[in-house]
């Protein structure tokens, strides 16, 4: 990846991570707003990160409720 979407995915993990560990979803979107001000192309990098992330999560819990096939 490039700086852009390097940085982008760093701010998105630790956004995500701060969110869950204060009870705020609103961090992310504070984060993505200050990031617009400054930088359409980082915010919108950002939010894919963050859409990503979420996508990869919410599918890993899904599998791991399928749990392991009987062999």
């Amino acid at each position: 990846m490039g700086v852009v979407e390097d940085l982008a995915d760093e701010l998105a993990k630790d956004a995500l991570k701060a969110a869950e560990e204060h009870g705020d979803d609103m961090i992310v979107d504070r984060v993505s707003e200050i990031l617009g001000a400054d930088s359409v192309t980082t915010q919108e990098a950002f939010l894919t990160a963050v859409r990503v992330r979420k996508a990869d999560k919410r599918a890993r819990v899904y599998l791991s409720k399928l749990g392991k096939p009987q062999s």
